[in-house]
């Protein structure tokens, strides 16, 4: 009995030795296409990275190269972030995470429905809720700013559902 385990442990332990032996093996240095040897690059070495900001100082969306969303609309008297910009807000947080010189202010705006106070309040809370969002995804809250403008600073001058529903919102700027 002895034996029997001491030759599985062995057996076993062989295995592992010409496993990991061969894990350790070097491989020959690639050749480039001229001939010579040296380190291959990969095209993803290759390429540089995506700049994370225009010459503006706007955010640059990866998957697009085109400018970032940084407007977020809101529903009517509500401060919730609507499903579909949380892959957008994400992607903001990945830039202020990987560029902490860089910081953003949130504008909270609202409609005219409501009383000045009433929207300086809930502007706040549509702009805290983006500055939330960012500081759980691992911003730093000395890169985030938010303040409100209430309905003082409307998209839309209209006076209907249509330029209502672009006036609640919220906005990230960069600086």
């Amino acid at each position: 009995m002895f034996k029997e385990r001491l030759t599985s442990l062995i057996a076993i332990a062989l295995v592992g030795l010409v496993l990991t032996g061969c894990a350790g093996k070097k491989t020959p240095p690639a050749t480039t296409d001229d001939g010579n040897t040296g380190a291959a690059t990969t095209p993803a070495e290759a390429a540089p990275a995506p700049a994370d900001f225009g010459a503006d100082g706007q955010p640059i969306d990866p998957r697009t190269g085109g400018p970032l969303n940084r407007t977020f609309y809101f529903d009517y008297d509500k401060s919730d972030i609507n499903p579909s910009d949380i892959a957008v807000l994400e992607i903001h947080a990945q830039l202020l995470n990987r560029n902490t010189g860089k910081s953003v202010v949130i504008e909270g705006h609202c409609d005219e429905r409501g009383t000045r106070e009433y929207n300086l309040a809930l502007g706040e809370r549509r702009a805290n809720a983006i500055k939330s969002f960012l500081t759980a995804a691992g911003v730093s809250a000395s890169q985030i700013e938010s303040v409100s403008y209430g309905e003082e600073r409307p998209e839309n001058p209209g006076h209907d559902d249509s330029a209502w529903s672009k006036n609640r919102r919220a906005i990230a700027t960069y600086r």
